[in-house]
């Protein structure tokens, strides 16, 4: 009997590790299958569209003068020169509408008055004066735009303190 016994102990015990071998099988092969199945599976994901450029706003160099005919004119320093460019109602540099210019200002290391004939440069697009602008610069340009027989189109004046201002 006691044979016997140890027979079924044996039996029971191989069932039970048959069993557990097979459940443990099952297990492993699932752990298998569920990482495979996670790897294969992949999401589409739409790339972000891009940012649309976002277009600078066109500078002046100088200073920025509306003009009351329209469009704007930028003056400047080069040097000892006085320099006068043109530009239309998008800031974008246009070609010369007047023949030429005349420039008045009062020079603090200067008694008097000082006076200037601003002739188209050779760009074609800046009116440019003799060098007679001396620093320190400040004092107000005044500027008139003339046209082929002389005659006033437009008058501006220039504080050219606000050259070294920061723009905003």
């Amino acid at each position: 009997m006691l044979a016997e016994r140890r027979c079924r102990c044996t039996l029971v015990s191989m069932k039970l590790n048959a069993a557990l071998a097979k459940s443990l099988l099952m297990a492993a092969s699932i752990g298998m299958v569920v990482p495979l199945v996670a790897q294969t599976y992949t999401k589409t994901v739409k790339p972000a569209p891009a940012p649309a450029p976002i277009e600078k706003p066109a500078e002046i160099d100088g200073l920025e003068i509306p003009r009351a005919t329209g469009g704007f004119i930028g003056v400047t320093v080069d040097g000892a020169r006085l320099v006068v460019k043109f530009y239309d109602a998008d800031k974008k540099p246009v070609a010369i509408n007047v023949a030429r210019a005349s420039a008045r200002w009062s020079p603090v290391n200067k008694v008097g008055e000082v006076r200037s004939v601003l002739n188209p440069g050779a760009d074609g697009q800046s009116l440019v004066s003799t060098p007679v602008v001396l620093p320190p610069l400040v004092f107000r340009v005044y500027l008139t735009l003339l046209d082929a027989e002389g005659n006033a189109l437009d008058s501006v004046v220039a504080d050219l303190r606000k050259l070294d201002a920061p723009k905003e």
